[in-house]
């Protein structure tokens, strides 16, 4: 059987200092071999964030480089990409004025964040992020953020449960643990299956067995990571059924970002 690939956690880029693969020195990469690549593996579509790694003096000069960038590789892309953008609790007015500009645009996708790429002072669980996400979930937008501080996520995630939440790595098993926890107290807190834990055998089965496959997505997290190999860990998953793959592979991502 065949299935629709959507990515839902990519790092795209058009600048070559923003393209993070640790082995870039090697491979001819430029945002028209993302393209390519993806589209040989057979994604039709990619969503995510355009991350710069180091952290300048401006920070909010920086998020907004890198929104900007976002919305051109949108142009470049077209219906192919669909943009995240970031925001920073440490800027609260720039971030608000982020998310109404984007949603302006249509642009409904926050993040991955990465606090710690960002520069980040604050948590998730502090007020500011907290307001933050009040205006996002005012505005039906999906948060996608770095699975980091359990404490602070689960204080997030119960303190938001009318947000959308897409967590970024299912991690080692206490780590993926936690998110089973969230799971149980959040309908809106979805995984995606990007970076360490889908590796481990069972993981996605006893994913499944617990909360069902409606709040799991597929993700590669390129181009730090080959997604081929991703791809494969769902394909070839004998734990799981077709049905089952195919809601991770691009129905549950449909269904969330409203795609027909």
């Amino acid at each position: 059987m065949s299935f629709e690939i959507i990515d839902f956690h990519t790092h795209p880029f058009i600048k070559k200092e923003n393209n993070i693969c640790a082995h870039k020195d090697v491979i001819n990469m430029t945002a028209e071999t993302t393209l390519e690549v993806m589209k040989e593996l057979g994604v039709s579509r990619i969503c995510g964030s355009v991350i710069e790694v180091g952290n300048n003096e401006d920070i909010p000069a920086k998020l907004k480089k890198n929104n900007d960038e976002a919305l051109k590789l949108k142009e470049q892309y077209s219906d192919f990409y669909i943009p995240g953008f970031h925001i920073s609790p440490d800027y609260v007015e720039f971030s608000l004025s982020e998310i109404e500009r984007m949603d302006k645009k249509g642009i409904k996708l926050i993040g991955e964040l990465v606090p710690y790429i960002d520069g980040w002072q604050r948590n998730f669980a502090s007020e500011e992020f907290s307001l933050l996400l009040k205006e996002a979930g005012k505005r039906n937008m999906i948060v996608s953020f770095h699975s980091m501080n359990d404490d602070a996520m689960d204080e997030m995630v119960k303190k938001h449960k009318d947000v959308i939440f897409v967590a970024a790595h299912p991690g080692e098993y206490n780590e993926f643990m936690r998110h089973i926890e969230r799971m149980k107290y959040s309908e809106n807190y979805y995984l995606d299956v990007s970076g360490y834990g889908i590796f481990r055998y069972g993981m996605l089965r006893r994913a499944v067995d617990t909360f069902g496959a409606d709040r799991i997505l597929f993700g590669s997290d390129y181009p730090t990571c080959n997604p081929a190999m991703y791809i494969g860990g769902v394909m070839n998953d004998s734990l799981l059924s077709d049905t089952e793959k195919e809601k991770i592979f691009s129905l549950n991502a449909k269904k969330l970002l409203k795609l027909r």
